[in-house]
């Protein structure tokens, strides 16, 4: 799949987010330079106080952003499956780093082993 022209099933990446400010874009770049393309991005802000929202804003165009009052990861994972649209969900936390080739390996073994 690197390079190549195959598009996929569509990947919904769901990440919960609260007080994410120091981690979030770290975590949005390791999103963004997987190999596999065919995603989109749910940000659920479950509540947060600090400036996550500030640190968001500068990739909405790439991204859903989702603001709810504090309700736990759990509810924010739900809230963030509710708003996708892919074949597949993947949660990744806000901390959190995938190596580049996460995504298209995932979705390699899927579509080869249903």
């Amino acid at each position: 799949m690197n390079g190549s022209k195959f598009i996929g099933p569509l990947v919904s990446v769901v990440i919960p987010l609260y007080n994410s400010e120091k981690f979030i874009e770290e975590t949005l770049l390791c999103v963004f330079s997987q190999t596999y393309k065919n995603i989109e991005i749910v940000l659920v802000d479950d509540g947060s106080v600090d400036n996550t929202c500030q640190v968001v804003s500068q990739y909405l165009d790439r991204v859903t952003y989702i603001k709810q009052k504090n309700s736990g990861p759990a509810v924010a994972r739900n809230t963030g499956v509710k708003n996708s649209s892919g074949t597949y969900i993947a949660f990744l936390d806000s901390d959190d780093l995938w190596v580049n080739s996460h995504l298209e390996r995932s979705v390699s073994f899927l579509e080869n082993n249903k």
